[in-house]
């Protein structure tokens, strides 16, 4: 919640002296750069790691490759149309993981609050660091020293009062630099973002802004909380706060995620009921093997499917109590299915997700697996 007591220096009435120190970190080009770093003949191309020339999406891109306005999530076809000499690498999640893990113990060197949103890129509150360095941007370089110095790879860091800043901060020197946005700083810094550039809002949300005549952080500054909350919901105190450099969300350890997915594209366009569930199986297999490992349950089974054409899907089915098993959950993703038979089209990818998962209340945007 978003509360009139917040001040813009970032501290809190009754705790006038403490300003946070939270640094984010984000790996620059991460799958792309680490392809680049173990297949030398890859420096200095164009690299999209997922996908293929034909078909698939791409996960990562290299510098070289966002140049020619390639993209993650943007599909191969129309990556190799912008990038003719695109090279086109199998992902090795594997070693990514091993590599996150790497880095996440450099983290840990300096605190225990750390926040991970995804491989490549987390949250570390630094207000009272393990190793007592006065200075949060002296945290994050030692950090970006050792990192590059035990992996090889560049990472780029925000350093600011609160998480909105810190992460605005750490995409304005990308890559391999860091910036510091300073309680001074910070409404002014905002004031002039365009809203496309605010993190949390998306292109529809956007639009809906620049039609009121919102497209700046002055302007959204410029509304009274109640036109935020009426013209937004309850999103609307976010918007109002963070247009003023305020953001009093703490840096969170050990975070739950509240769904975890997994999808794959075919090689060529399916049609046939068995031979979806064919490639459904493993799928749920990937699923339940996370379930596992970490001891969550959900109840909430999706279906995703993409047709050749590009139209996407979902269907859903939620229960009063968690899916207990992996075949319960083949079962009711296959049920999802079969509701939809006979297709209308051909499908080049399905995907599977469990959601409302338990392990406690903090949430975390869905993780996905390409396979």
């Amino acid at each position: 919640m978003y509360h009139p007591r917040m001040r813009e220096s970032g501290t809190v009435e009754g705790d006038a002296t403490r300003v946070r120190k939270i640094i984010h970190i984000d790996m620059d080009a991460f799958y792309a750069s680490v392809e680049q770093r173990d297949n030398p003949e890859l420096r200095g191309k164009p690299v999209a790691v997922g996908g293929s020339a034909e078909r698939g999406v791409v996960a990562a891109a290299s510098y070289e490759a966002r140049k020619f306005g390639v993209r993650s999530a943007m599909a191969s076809v129309t990556a190799k149309r912008q990038c003719p000499d695109l090279i086109f690498v199998k992902p090795r999640f594997e070693v990514y993981k091993a590599i996150s893990r790497q880095i996440r113990e450099i983290f840990a060197e300096h605190t225990e609050i750390i926040e991970p949103l995804s491989l490549d890129e987390a949250y570390l509150d630094v207000t009272e660091n393990l190793q007592g360095i006065p200075l949060a941007r002296d945290v994050a370089l030692r950090i970006r020293e050792k990192i590059k110095a035990e992996t090889g790879l560049n990472a780029s860091a925000g350093i600011s009062y609160n998480k909105f800043l810190a992460k605005l901060a750490s995409d304005h020197r990308k890559p391999n630099g860091q910036f510091v946005i300073s309680p001074e700083m910070g409404p002014a810094f905002v004031e002039k973002l365009p809203v496309g550039k605010f993190h949390g809002i998306g292109p529809a949300t956007g639009a809906k802004m620049n039609a009121l005549g919102l497209f700046t952080g002055l302007d959204i500054r410029n509304q009274t909380l109640e036109f935020m909350n009426a013209n937004f919901g309850k999103s609307g105190a976010y918007y109002y706060w963070i247009s003023r450099g305020v953001d009093e969300r703490p840096v969170r350890a050990n975070r739950i995620r509240k769904s975890i997915g997994a999808e794959t594209t075919f090689s060529t366009d399916l049609f046939e009921f068995n031979a979806l569930v064919v490639e459904l199986r493993p799928l749920v297999d990937k699923v339940w093997r996370h379930c596992e490992t970490t001891g969550s349950r959900g109840r909430t089974v999706t279906l995703k499917i993409k047709f050749a054409d590009f139209e996407i899907i979902t269907r859903s089915r939620s229960l009063l109590a968690p899916v207990t098993g992996r075949d319960e959950l083949e079962r009711l993703a296959c049920g999802l299915l079969e509701i939809e038979m006979p297709l209308p089209k051909r499908v080049r990818l399905v995907g599977v997700s469990l959601s409302s998962l338990q392990l406690g209340d903090d949430a975390e945007p869905q993780l996905t697996f390409g396979i």
